[in-house]
């Protein structure tokens, strides 16, 4: 148990989570609890020596390696000038978005195995660990490469979409990559591309499937030790599954998709499990029974090795901390205790348990150093995602868009931001279940101001208006369509309650492009 600081112990609020020091993880609370042998006399603690994918400890050489990275200073990410403020990054890019757009799906691996096989297959060449799920996957990625990053393997990370820059989407080292890197990634892979492409008329890769090559080609050549790759949408036929992943990690599935994936969660399931590699570890996040069921049986198909919460692993303990929360979290291999996670919401501490024993099945099932944990969670950042982007009046901004999503933010409005009173703005892609996200919200908000975001694909705002209407009552909703002025009128709503700073709040909420545009209005990133 923590010692308890003395009473009269006078203790700025906003250093409590620094104070708190985490423990390294206990020992497992299988057997080997029961069974200790000699190696309890290394230490209180039976912290291991980091070992390699297949279990071997590492050389002297390689340990000297891993201290140097443990212990060097690393800058702030930082993107530095924007992608388009280059000329010939520029014109890659609008090249790209000349192709097939994300939400124009062709399901085949087809495509971009075809341009692989002729780079020689460069997916081949590193470890992976696969992430899909309906929600949480960039977070999971996030922390995941954290965790892999500190205990000393170089790591590279692909996620989507991004929030400003295209170049967010491939990092390497835990940093998005250079307008250099991504210039030489593109040019890297571009003649065979071509090739292939000429070679199969009518086959042309879509905008994702080029960054997958890219980011898959860079990897190898750079050449990272692990890849954190998050599926862009379903996973058996999405443009990433052509990695033959170590780790499948199953985050929370909900409805979503069902153009795509199939009517009923169930389907859904069976597309999401199509990342399940043989003999490969997966873990897998809270699920609906009937998604759950499908997981298992995809699993067993594969004689993959299963762990899932609420039976291998689990949040213990989460307690709210100034500018995130302590965490307890239970693995097959040990509990770690007083972890400091800078990230609101309960759905976030969840998220921290699957990355963890994600990484622990990557290196084979042992408990990590509980410093190393510790130091990893306290570094992560999850961009867009319940993000506070301004301290008065108090600004957050979430990308989710689905109802699983909004069940996830409302019950953190409600239990870690604990605001009195909540002003929201909104804005949708025209083809989700805006009724359905809105009615979800609307119990936690005092008001809603729906905007626009531009292209073709956002609902329009007369649309907008409309269901919130029907949702919220005419009194409670206003329709701008500009954010900045939507932030000045949030403002002013939120200056009416005369309340003490960070008591109450502007949620902004719907799109992945909404909580980009309000990094860039608020001058974040």
């Amino acid at each position: 148990m923590r010692e308890r600081l003395p009473e009269d112990l006078q203790v700025d609020p906003e250093l409590i989570p620094y104070l708190l020091a985490a423990k390294a993880p206990s020992e497992s609370l299988g057997e080997a609890a029961d069974n200790r042998d000699d190696a309890a006399t290394d230490g209180e603690n039976n912290q291991k020596n980091p070992t390699d994918k297949d279990g071997l400890e590492l050389t002297d050489a390689q340990l000297e390696l891993v201290e140097q990275m443990r212990s060097r200073q690393r800058p702030a990410s930082t993107l530095g000038p924007s992608t388009l403020e280059n000329p010939k990054a520029k014109a890659i890019y609008e090249s790209l978005l000349t192709r097939r757009a994300e939400h124009q799906i062709e399901p085949t691996l087809e495509r971009v195995q075809g341009v692989l096989d002729y780079l020689g297959n460069p997916q081949e060449l590193f470890h992976s660990i696969h992430v899909t799920g309906t929600n949480g996957k960039t977070s999971m990625a996030r922390m995941i490469e954290a965790l892999t990053d500190e205990l000393g393997y170089r790591t590279g990370r692909f996620t989507s979409p991004h929030l400003v820059d295209v170049r967010e989407r491939i990092s390497i080292d835990r940093e998005p990559i250079t307008t250099d890197q991504f210039i030489a990634a593109y040019e890297d892979i571009e003649a065979q591309l071509a090739m292939w492409e000429n070679d199969n008329p009518g086959s042309k890769l879509s905008f994702f499937e080029v960054l997958t090559v890219m980011a898959y080609a860079l990897f190898a050549d750079v050449p990272v030790h692990l890849a954190v790759v998050e599926v862009g949408m379903g996973g058996r036929w999405d443009a990433t599954n052509v990695i033959d992943a170590d780790t499948a990690v199953i985050g929370p599935i909900s409805l979503e998709h069902e153009q795509w994936l199939g009517k009923g969660l169930a389907n859904i399931a069976k597309e999401k499990s199509g990342i399940i590699k043989h003999a490969a570890n997966v873990v897998v996040a809270h699920q609906p029974d009937e998604a759950l069921e499908v997981i298992k049986a995809a699993a067993h198909a594969m004689d993959a090795t299963l762990r899932y919460e609420g039976r291998d692993f689990e949040v213990i303990q989460r307690v709210p901390a100034v500018g995130g929360q302590m965490l307890t979290i239970r693995t097959s291999a040990a509990t770690y205790q007083d972890i400091f996670l800078p990230l609101f919401g309960e759905f976030q501490a969840e998220n921290a348990a699957v990355a963890l024993t994600a990484v622990e099945a990557q290196l084979g099932g042992l408990a990590l150093d509980g410093d190393s944990v510790a130091r990893a969670f306290a570094s992560v950042t999850s961009p867009g995602r319940l993000e506070v982007l301004h301290a008065s009046p108090m600004i957050v901004a979430d990308a989710g868009h689905n109802p699983g999503a909004a069940l996830a933010l409302a019950r953190a409005i409600e239990d870690d931001l604990r605001w009195t009173h909540t002003v929201g703005i909104y804005s949708a892609m025209d083809d989700k279940d805006i009724e359905t996200v809105l009615g979800v919200m609307e119990p936690v908000m005092g008001e809603i101001i729906v905007t626009t975001m531009p292209g073709e694909r956002p609902a329009k705002l007369e649309k907008l208006q409309e269901i919130a209407e029907e949702v919220f009552g005419e009194d409670r909703v206003y329709a701008l369509d500009c954010l900045t002025e939507a932030i000045g009128k949030a403002g002013e709503l939120d200056d009416l309650q005369e309340a003490p700073p960070g008591s109450t709040g502007v949620m902004i909420f719907g799109s992945v492009v909404l909580a980009g545009m309000a990094r860039k209005v608020l001058n974040q990133g």
